[in-house]
C-alpha cells in the first residue's frame, strides 16, 4: 500500500477505532482492504432516479470519468461535511481540468428514507443543487446492495443512524473503479489526481494531433501549488526549457564558428594545424 494513503490510513484508523465500531469488532484492515480491492471493478448499469423523479442508468454518464459518494440524508454532520468538502474540491478540479471534463453522483443508501425528495432536499442544504455535472439519486434496496458490493462500500446500522465508509469513488469513462478517495476532508491533489489522469491522459477518440498535444501539455504542466491549495498552469518549465534549450544552441553556435575559424586559418598557413 502505497505512502500516499498513509495520513488517510491513520484518520480511518483512529475514527474506526472509536467506541461504536470498537463495540461492534469492525475490522479497520478488512474494510479498507475490500474498498482497495474494488479498484478494476466494471460497475454495472444500475436503475435510479434523480432528485427532479427522472428515471436514469448509471451507464448515461459513460464516455467522462464518474465520481461516487455515497451518503445517507438523515446524516447531519459526518455526510454534510463529507460532501461539502467534496464540492469544494470538485470546483478546484474543475477549474483545472473544465467544467464538463467529469461528472459527480450522490447516492443515498439508506433506501427507506433516501427518497428522491430527500436527497434533492440534501442537495439544497449542501449547496450542490445547481452545480453543473453534478446529480442525487435514489435507488431499491436491492440495487444499492450490489452497488455497494462493486464499489466496495461498507455501512453498519449504529444507535446514532449507521457507521460507514467516508469514500468518493472515481470511475473512468468505461466505468471501471480508477481510485478511492477516503475521509471527510482530504488533501486535494487525492481527488484531482486521478481525475488529471484520467481526463488529460489518455488519448481521446478521433483526436486531433494539436488537440492531443494540447491535452499532454496540459497534462506535464498543470501542477498543484500546496501554498494555495489550488491547482494552476505552471508556464515556468517550459521557460525553463526555452532558457536551457537556447543556452545549448548558443555554445554550438560558439564552438561550430570556432572551429570554422581554426579551419580557415589552418588552410591559409598549413604550418598552422587543428590539433
Amino acid at each position: 500500500m502505497g505512502t500516499s494513503l498513509l495520513p488517510v490510513i491513520l484518520v480511518l484508523l483512529a475514527w474506526f477505532a472509536s467506541p461504536s465500531f470498537a463495540e461492534e469488532g469492525y475490522d479497520f484492515r478488512q474494510l479498507l482492504d475490500i474498498s482497495q480491492k474494488a479498484i478494476g471493478n466494471k460497475v454495472s448499469n444500475h436503475p435510479l432516479v434523480d432528485g427532479r423523479g427522472q428515471r436514469l442508468k448509471l451507464e448515461q454518464f459513460r464516455g467522462k470519468p464518474l465520481v461516487i459518494s455515497l451518503i445517507y440524508t438523515s446524516c447531519y454532520q459526518i455526510c454534510s461535511m463529507a460532501t461539502r468538502n467534496l464540492a469544494e474540491g470538485v470546483e478546484k478540479a474543475r477549474l483545472a481540468l473544465g467544467n464538463d471534463a467529469f461528472n459527480v453522483i450522490t447516492i443515498g443508501f439508506d433506501t427507506p428514507r433516501d427518497t428522491p425528495q430527500s436527497l434533492s432536499q440534501f442537495a439544497r442544504q449542501q449547496g450542490i443543487h445547481n452545480l453543473p455535472g453534478w446529480t442525487v439519486a435514489a435507488a431499491q434496496e436491492e440495487t444499492v446492495a450490489l452497488l455497494i458490493q462493486e464499489l466496495g462500500f461498507r455501512y453498519f446500522a449504529s444507535p446514532k443512524g449507521y457507521d460507514h465508509m467516508v469514500q468518493a469513488t472515481i470511475l473512468d469513462s468505461e466505468g471501471v473503479i480508477y481510485r478511492q478517495v477516503y475521509g471527510e476532508s482530504f488533501d486535494l491533489p487525492l481527488l484531482v489526481e486521478p481525475l488529471k489522469e484520467l481526463v488529460l491522459g489518455r488519448p481521446q477518440p478521433n483526436e486531433a494531433l494539436l488537440e492531443g498535444l494540447n491535452r499532454r501539455v496540459r497534462l506535464f504542466c498543470t501542477t498543484f501549488d500546496p501554498n494555495s491549495n489550488s491547482y494552476r498552469f505552471d508556464y515556468s518549465i517550459f521557460i525553463g526549457m526555452f532558457i536551457g534549450g537556447s543556452i545549448l544552441l548558443i555554445v554550438s553556435f560558439l564552438l561550430w564558428r570556432e572551429f570554422r575559424r581554426a579551419k580557415l586559418l589552418a588552410k591559409q598557413n598549413p604550418k598552422i594545424t587543428t590539433s
